[in-house]
């Protein structure tokens, strides 16, 4: 028997490298498996459990096929060979350290991949400011303020000097998000107020404007101008008059804030500005989605929180 198993040890090796060489496949596509449909964030203990079940089916189908080769198709005897449960033992003891340095390299690379994406994320932020910055202090805007301060000094120099604080407020607002990537609902709801004002003096009674606080989630956070720059979207987009008023609702309740406003189409409608896709785009940079439904009569964005 022993000159047997040395006549046979080459075919013996071979197929112990093969084995080994197929462990490391299905380990692989295991951890590939396991970190698309279970990762360690969802649940630990269920992601370990499935790591144990994973390498036991994978050395349960590995030795069959080892015993097959080499009893059904080299034909060794099985005297003398160790027994199943010593195979399986030594598989595990093989494929365990296997799969704890495929674990290790995915980390490591894991760890790698998310600073270049919280770097990647800080540029993004900080470009969106910038873009927003140069939106909000554009010569368009500034010009339509002027002209209805301009007229206001002549005919209520009261409302003159409101609106002169108003605007001051507005880009002061602007100017102080240079180093706050997010800001509370309250705080934004707040800034709101002088827009909504400069928007009063200048379109008067053409729009409604209402918030409705269905819930306390005002210390959540969101991205800074999201309200000012959704209801600057619905002006731009919509005609507003008295005849036909542009209405405009802010909804807050416990997983976003709903702004909606009814439909009417301006055929001159600005394109300027960042508008609704790259407010989208920006929010995507926290892994969440912007919703937005539209029907004949209603246009609605909903905006989640980014963090309680």
């Amino acid at each position: 028997m022993k000159e047997d198993l040395w006549t046979n040890f080459h075919k013996q090796l071979s197929a112990h490298y093969v084995v080994i060489f197929a462990m490391c496949i299905a380990d692989y596509r295991l951890l590939l498996f396991l970190n698309k449909y279970l990762p360690y964030s969802k649940n630990i203990f269920l992601r370990i459990v499935a790591d144990i079940v994973g390498i036991t089916l994978i050395c349960l189908t590995l030795l069959w096929i080892f015993n097959f080769l080499i009893y059904d198709v080299f034909l060794i005897p099985q005297e003398g060979l160790p027994t199943f449960l010593v195979k399986f033992a030594f598989a595990m003891s093989t494929n365990i350290p296997i799969l704890l340095v495929f674990e290790l390299i995915h980390y490591f690379q894991s760890e790698q991949k998310a600073i270049a994406d919280s770097e990647k994320a800080k540029r993004k932020v900080l470009l969106f400011q910038h873009e927003t910055l140069r939106s909000q202090i554009n010569p368009h805007f500034l010009f339509n303020s002027l002209n209805v301060l301009s007229s206001l000094i002549y005919i209520n120099q009261e409302n003159a000097n409101k609106f002169t604080k108003a605007l001051s407020k507005t880009y002061r607002y602007v100017l102080s998000l240079t180093q706050q990537p997010t800001v509370s609902v309250a705080e934004e709801l707040n800034a709101l107020d002088s827009y909504i004002f400069l928007m009063r003096m200048r379109f008067e009674n053409s729009f409604t404007f209402t918030v409705n606080r269905i819930s306390s989630s005002e210390q959540n956070k969101i991205i800074p101008l999201t309200l000012q720059l959704l209801i600057e979207n619905a002006f731009k987009h919509n005609t507003a008059t008295e005849e036909s008023t542009l209405n405009i609702t802010i909804n807050i309740d416990n997983e976003y804030i709903t702004v909606e406003n009814n439909i009417q189409p301006s055929g001159s409608a600005d394109k300027g500005g960042i508008g609704l896709k790259y407010i989208t785009k920006h929010y995507k940079i926290y892994a969440k989605e912007v919703t937005v439904e539209r029907n004949e009569q209603m246009f609605i964005v909903k905006i989640p929180y980014i963090q309680s």
